[in-house]
């Protein structure tokens, strides 16, 4: 597919599941569920190069990266933008039905 033949709401969602992941690996702090962050992260990026996303699957992986990340976001403001914008870029897809 060419970039003009992209769905932009795919391109939203690549490009904001990039960031969190870049702005998730330079952040220092260790905490308990970075792995699962991690693992939602590429399964969203997954889904987003793989054509037309799966809307509860993207809204079940945003709920858990919220979750593994919801503290630390806190103390980090890269982290809160980054998850954000992740929120966004789902939330464009619309509701299941079609909504």
């Amino acid at each position: 597919m060419t970039g003009s033949d992209e769905d932009p709401r795919v391109a939203e969602l690549r490009a904001a599941v990039a960031r969190l992941r870049r702005e998730l690996a330079a952040h220092p702090a260790e905490f308990t569920d970075r792995g699962i962050a991690e693992d939602e992260l590429a399964a969203l990026s997954e889904m987003a190069y793989g054509g037309a996303p799966e809307i509860p699957r993207m809204r079940r992986s945003l709920l858990l990266v919220a979750g593994a990340i919801g503290s630390v976001s806190a103390l980090a403001a890269g982290l809160a933008a980054g998850l954000a914008a992740v929120r966004v870029a789902v939330e464009i897809f619309g509701e299941p039905d079609g909504r």
